[in-house]
């Protein structure tokens, strides 16, 4: 029996979690952020798989399955707390417009020539419909008489008699005393900042309340997961509204949820909720003007009478979603953390389902097949692109390239963190034009560490869609970096991120970054005080931090005093292929460093790499000088010829330079006449 757990998220997800949990005998904790913020405010409480037409067969499956719990869980709910859900079995009518009527008729098969009220079959239009759960279709004439004061314009539409609501803003506060009552540890206003982990386990998680510790993790923090973990988990804005029902009006005139095309209302006892749009503009707040209006004006085409209902309310919230609409269930990279996110819109429909499953893979070690197909590795088999993965036997020279002879001096190995490389070239994955010209070049380049941008990954930025599944992980060791992060707390939180997409990869030890805090947008230079200060962070955390510098030796050894693994000088400004702009100050930094001092930026040849390298570099970072060649595999491979050949160079020692010209010929011995 797992003794303890903590859930990270508040919203309906994470309390009924909490709930199932503590009802077996769990002690729980819930840490959430916001409990106004949850997507649960941005409901409307219809529990409709029916009427949304789910056409993926699992996801129907599982939102059958949870709605079929909802009348006893909604009921064991009310007992704990005597308090109303709002729940209520009621059907969803969904009324199609004259330019619906083609669906219509096919759906119809021909009722309305038959003048029958309904059709008691499934029809074959619906994709949700089967024996199971059942639509029929009501024509014009029966539809207005099911529902009296819809738009003169619908022409028909379905009726899914097993579909029904609940109240979603009754539904948190129900929640959230039942979780009290049942003795749940309730924590509100506690942001988690990230996980700690070690051997593939969840140690901790750090907040801003401290290090909060327990035996299994659960993450249910829906919108906001993608800043923990790199998950494809995104917000959703949706915006929504209420009308005030008139009290002169006798009862209820709108009895019926009328789920519309891209549009839907939701009677309430004194009031209609409509609801909602889908914006994908981060995390902006607040209603707009043009969404409210898109709203009302679907919402009055529907139900015309409401035109005269004064406005009562509006509100929005974040739901979240993921790149093909389907949450991310079961278990992680880590033993003792489990996904329950990415439930999109349908996240107050699938609570009873997602608590029973997670509360039975916890507590009971049982998978139910159904969490095969809401696994988060589904977003990592499938690559934007048909290139297989290269390692390092790129196609170079009719497939082959030459081998280099053993070295004729001693050399020692690249040492970073304690992790021994013997490539001492480092390379990257921007401004490719292709992923197929990336994947050639990290091979010929024989490099053993590979930089990647977070945030470019994170977000599927042109150039970066498929880069995380193009490379080989286990021969390539990611280096991710702060790339795009402007102030120190940036950079720290893509830092995090970068540390749990290695993990994800299957690199369960990998705590490199290399951090880049660069607020100069015109010529990308590295703030040294920001770059100081995250730096001193990170190594806290348990970071290996190789930061991006200006060619600076006292900020250098700063540096290398806090503890970072390596310093890497730029050359020249990032990508303006220069050249060795900073040769003195580099040279200053390598005498005096006690870590690795990689030379980053600028190099735009392999003669300027291995004049690096002879000056008693370490290794050398190069990405610019590769991506934009006109062959980049070839240079890719000059690179690491030119990073050997300066190395071997610097190993072996420069002649003296004089000041006159010695012979290389003797002048004894030759012949004379």
């Amino acid at each position: 029996m797992i003794s303890e757990t903590v859930i990270i998220g508040g919203g309906v997800i994470g309390l009924a979690i909490a709930i199932e949990l503590k009802l077996r005998g769990t002690n729980v904790t819930v840490l959430c952020r916001d409990l106004q913020a949850a997507a649960t405010h941005a409901a409307a409480g219809m529990l409709a798989p029916d009427a949304e037409n789910i056409a993926n067969e699992a996801m129907r499956s599982l939102c059958w399955r949870s709605r079929a719990l909802y009348p006893d869980w909604t009921r064991k709910l009310e007992e704990l707390t005597g308090l109303n859900t709002g729940y209520r079995p009621c059907g969803i009518v969904a009324p199609l417009f004259e330019e619906s009527r083609g669906a219509g008729e096919q759906g119809s098969r021909g009722a309305r020539e038959k003048e029958e009220v309904l059709s008691f079959a499934p029809l074959p239009f619906c994709p949700s419909a089967s024996e199971e759960s059942p639509a029929y279709w009501l024509n014009k004439e029966a539809i207005h008489q099911y529902q009296p004061g819809l738009g003169a314009e619908v022409i028909g539409g379905w009726w899914y008699p097993q579909d029904a609501q609940v109240d979603n803003k009754a539904l948190v506060h129900v929640l959230w005393t039942a979780a009290e009552s049942v003795g749940v540890q309730l924590k509100d206003g506690i942001t988690v900042e990230a996980f700690l982990q070690q051997q593939g386990q969840v140690v901790g998680v750090q907040t801003n309340a401290g290090i909060i510790r327990a035996a299994h993790y659960v993450l249910a923090s829906g919108a906001w997961s993608n800043e923990l973990l790199p998950l494809p988990v995104l917000p959703r804005k949706g915006q929504m509204l209420s009308v005030r029902i008139p009290e002169v009006s006798p009862e209820l005139p709108l009895k019926r949820v009328l789920f519309g095309q891209d549009i839907y209302i939701v009677p309430r006892r004194d009031r209609l909720v409509i609801g909602a749009t889908s914006e994908d503009v981060g995390f902006i707040p607040n209603n707009t003007p043009e969404g409210i209006q898109k709203l009302l004006q679907a919402a009055i085409r529907l139900y015309p009478q409401l035109k005269h209902y004064p406005i009562q309310e509006f509100w929005w919230g974040f739901r979240p979603a993921t790149p093909d609409e389907l949450p991310i269930l079961g278990t992680s990279h880590c033993q003792n953390l489990t996904f329950a996110t990415g439930h999109y819109r349908n996240g107050i429909l699938l609570a009873p389902i997602t608590a029973a499953l997670i509360a039975d893979l916890i507590l009971e070690q049982k998978s139910d097949p159904l969490l095969a197909d809401f696994h988060y590795s589904r977003f990592q088999s499938k690559s934007s692109t048909s290139t297989p993965m290269l390692t390092h036997s790129a196609n170079f020279s009719n497939g082959h390239h030459s081998a280099i002879s053993p070295l004729p001096t001693q050399d020692s190995p690249l040492i970073i963190a304690g992790k021994t490389f013997q490539s001492r070239l480092m390379t990257g994955t921007g401004k490719y034009r292709s992923i197929e010209e990336m994947q050639q070049s990290v091979a010929a380049s024989d490099c053993q560490i590979v930089t990647v941008a977070v945030r470019r990954v994170q977000t599927k930025a042109p150039g970066h869609e498929g880069l995380a599944e193009a490379l080989d992980w286990t021969k390539i060791w990611m280096l991710p970096n702060t790339a795009g992060c402007q102030t120190a707390e940036e950079a720290i939180r893509v830092a995090r991120l970068g540390r749990e997409m290695a993990k994800l990869l299957g690199q369960e030890d990998n705590n490199f970054v290399k951090l880049e805090v660069i607020p100069d947008l015109k010529y990308l230079l590295p703030d040294p005080i920001g770059t100081l200060q995250a730096a001193e962070q990170l190594v806290k955390e348990g970071f290996a931090v190789l930061p991006y510098i200006n060619a600076d030796p006292m900020l250098a050894k700063r540096l290398e005093e806090v503890g970072c693994a390596t310093v890497m000088p730029l050359a020249s400004p990032i990508g303006s292929g220069q050249g060795l702009k900073t040769t003195a100050n580099i040279q200053i930094i390598i005498e005096n460093a006690g870590v690795p001092v990689v030379v980053d930026a600028g190099i735009g040849s392999p003669s300027e790499a291995a004049q690096a390298m002879e000056l008693g570099a370490d290794a050398l970072l190069i990405n610019s000088a590769i991506a934009l060649s006109p062959n980049p595999a070839a240079m890719a491979r000059a690179m690491n010829l030119a990073t050997v050949a300066g190395r071997l160079a610097y190993l072996a020692g420069r002649m003296p330079i004089k000041d006159y010209a010695s012979p290389s010929s003797p002048l004894t011995g030759t012949i004379t006449s």
